[in-house]
């Protein structure tokens, strides 16, 4: 019986999650194409290199989409089970919910298993493959798209204006074009009635044929001062000539793969254990040096006041040998001249200690926070393999209580709770990254928030709690809608007996 009843719930379970998983990775892809979709358009890139980026970045929203997935899906099972009484026979029957849930608890924590070897092995390769990809194609330059009227300057070392362009046959007309190979300034100029363009077949070059034009040529002279200059010129006319342009950066350079590999996010868990160890020996080293050197360098101690305060060899003798240190008294012991100068040299003194203790202070502020950043990413990877468990406690309850099914009201919940965990992880991140609490706070705070919520949820649904009946707090509205009738009511009728008292008396 039972055996059949876990093969039931795996069964109702594993749809929904499929399906869930991949809405949940198909809007976080098109939420990705919205944020890049101007870096991508008119780069004339084919659709190879567009599924490629596409699969490397969904790769990386893998270990995203699964905790939303398992919410939603768990809101939708139990929400099914309960809106067709299932649930109902089934505890009839004496099975409880917690042993309802035994067999998705096992397979949610073979998913979150499956999960962190996916964040820690896949993730950093399929980080860095989109995140190189992504590279190249921004340095890409666009396809070129002359269009009539402003000058066009994305061919390198030509600027090129069309006063009309034919959307049918790519004629261009009344064409001048600016030559600046030679660095000189517009001194070169071609001019046509008409023409048209097309690239190489390898894409290396931009090939303009020109008609019935001329151009424009200033000769360079030498030898000769900028006053006796008399800026000769050539003029050339054609009937038909054909230039060639050289294209640099139109064509997808890809880099190597390594180029990002120093990133915390393309590291397993060794690599970034082993930088955040270096980091943190190198920082402690470095903190302890700068300690060392404010020390011995900015600090005066008893034996430095007899230099600093010009004061005798006998006075510093007897200073060494007393048993106490009195500024006060040394202070007062000197004459007026070395008073001020011994004034001027501790402000001096003073300043030249805030300055290299702000230095410093700023060194180890960029030094902390890269290493935070390592201890970030480590903790990510377990966070949200963990954040499954997490979710489930938290929809498979809910969906009980609620029971309701379909994608409507689980959608709107699991919402409402996503982002709740996402505003507190990414607060917990901030926090964490500049040094204001510690790593482990932060990046599992909403963890450690939103889990005791799921076990409270866990045990209301198992005690078939009302709280999330729509039809309890309508009721218990209706109470106090009832009573504040009554009271109102009695009011009325208390008045108006005295008033009838009143009335008699008179």
């Amino acid at each position: 019986m039972l055996k059949k009843v876990d093969k039931f719930v795996l069964k109702s379970f594993i749809g929904p999650l499929i399906l869930t998983f991949f809405i949940v990775l198909i809007i976080l892809l098109l939420q990705f194409l919205w944020m890049y979709v101007d870096e991508l358009a008119g780069k004339g890139l084919n659709l190879i290199i567009l599924g490629e980026l596409i699969y490397y970045f969904a790769l990386t929203f893998v270990p995203m989409a699964l905790p939303l997935a398992i919410l939603l899906a768990s809101l939708m099972t139990f929400g099914n089970m309960g809106e067709f009484s299932e649930l109902s026979a089934l505890k009839s029957s004496g099975i409880s919910l917690q042993r309802i849930m035994r067999p998705l608890m096992i397979f949610i924590g073979v998913v979150s298993i499956v999960s962190f070897f996916f964040s820690n092995d896949v993730m950093p390769y399929a980080t860095s493959k989109a995140r190189t990809l992504l590279y190249d194609i921004r340095r890409k330059k666009p396809d070129i798209n002359i269009q009539a009227g402003p000058f066009y300057n994305g061919v390198p070392d030509f600027s090129i204006k069309v006063t009309s362009k034919d959307p049918v046959t790519n004629r261009l007309d009344k064409l001048i074009i600016y030559d600046h190979r030679e660095k000189r300034g517009n001194v070169s100029v071609t001019v046509a009635d008409s023409g048209y363009m097309k690239t190489t077949q390898d894409g290396s070059g931009l090939i303009m044929t020109l008609y019935s034009g001329y151009s424009f040529n200033e000769v360079t002279e030498n030898n000769v001062s900028y006053s006796e200059r008399s800026h000769p010129s050539r003029k050339d006319y054609f009937r038909e000539q054909t230039i060639v342009m050289p294209l640099q950066g139109f064509d997808l350079e890809r880099s190597d793969d390594g180029l990002f590999k120093s990133n915390a996010a393309m590291m397993t868990i060794a690599e970034l254990t082993f930088h955040i160890d270096s980091l943190g020996d190198a920082y402690n080293n470095r903190v302890s040096s700068h300690f060392n050197d404010f020390k011995t360098s900015k600090i005066y101690h008893l034996s430095n006041y007899g230099y600093v305060m010009n004061m005798s060899a006998t006075k510093e003798d007897s200073l060494k040998k007393s048993k106490y240190f009195e500024p006060q008294a040394i202070f007062d012991s000197l004459p007026a001249a070395e008073r001020k100068d011994a004034i001027s040299r501790a402000i001096e003194n003073i300043k030249d200690g805030n300055i290299y203790l702000a230095q410093i202070s700023e060194s180890h502020y960029w030094e902390i926070k890269v290493l935070k950043r390592y201890e970030v990413e480590w903790n990510k990877k377990l966070t949200m393999s963990f954040a499954c468990l997490v979710f489930f406690f938290i929809g498979a309850p809910l969906g009980a209580i609620i029971r309701k099914g379909g994608l409507g009201t689980p959608a709107v919940i699991s919402i409402f709770f996503f982002v709740i965990y996402y505003v507190i992880s990414l607060s917990g991140q901030k926090l964490a990254e500049e040094n204001l609490i510690s790593t482990f706070a932060g990046m599992w705070a909403a963890s450690y928030i939103l889990l005791p919520v799921g076990l409270f949820l866990t045990y209301k649904a198992t005690t078939d709690s009302v709280i999330m009946n729509i039809d309890t707090y309508l009721l218990f509205f209706k109470k106090i809608k009832d009573k504040a009738y009554r009271f109102t009511m009695n009011e009325k009728q208390s008045k108006s007996h005295e008033i009838l008292i009143d009335s008699q008396n008179e």
